[in-house]
């Protein structure tokens, strides 16, 4: 048994997640590989195993019970936070990973072929890449823990929405003042998260056009 699996098992419970012993057992292998890339491709600042259970699994699956169904694209994913998670957890949502940095989708295309991974995809490109808003269409859902702003993020999700689309922001403490700036063309779920073992603020919010 992997050494953290207890502590896993534990912190998506305290979430409310009954995650199958298979995804638990996926995810830690998603944090080996990360640890291991990390020391030489410099992936994510935080190095010690532990702190990345917390950090990088436990507050991206703080999201999943709250997140709406259907095809989900992550923007700026780095290693794969948290829309990596997200496919692991649920292998019948297909998810789009995407980054401009080589190095993270490098590595993220690895991971995905050594475990023939079936609902997940790796893009390196620009968000804004025209030719790729053409070629990955619109999705469901669409989620970041990536940006500064709120806006930034809204704006460049538009070209990748319908009509019913949601956008699932990750955040530390509510925005109040980039809430407001979106509100004419935004409505907004602000929903309290408690990562176990995280002495943070975090906050998910459920965009939707007006």
């Amino acid at each position: 048994m992997h050494p953290f699996f207890q502590e896993l098992k534990q912190g998506s419970q305290q979430l409310g997640l009954e995650l199958s012993d298979e995804a638990l057992n996926l995810l830690l292998k998603y944090q080996d590989t990360l640890v291991l890339w990390n020391k030489a491709y410099n992936l994510t600042a935080i190095r010690d195993p532990k702190e990345m259970l917390v950090k990088h699994l436990l507050d991206s699956l703080s999201i999943l019970k709250d997140l709406p169904v259907g095809r989900l694209l992550d923007i700026g994913t780095g290693g794969g936070m948290p829309g990596m998670i997200i496919a692991l957890c649920q292998p019948e949502r297909e998810c789009v990973l995407l980054d401009s940095n080589g190095k993270k989708i490098r590595f993220l295309k690895q991971f995905i072929a050594d475990l023939k991974l079936k609902n997940v995809i790796a893009v390196q490109t620009r968000v804004e890449n025209e030719d790729m808003i053409q070629e990955l269409g619109q999705f469901d859902v669409i989620t970041s823990r990536a940006f500064a702003s709120l806006t930034d993020f809204v704006d460049a999700s538009k070209p990748y929405m319908h009509a019913t689309s949601i956008i699932a922001s990750m955040r530390g403490l509510i925005p109040s003042d980039e809430v407001a700036a979106v509100k004419d063309r935004f409505s907004c779920d602000v929903i309290e998260l408690r990562v176990p073992r995280l002495d943070e603020q975090r906050h998910l919010l459920l965009l939707k056009q007006i």
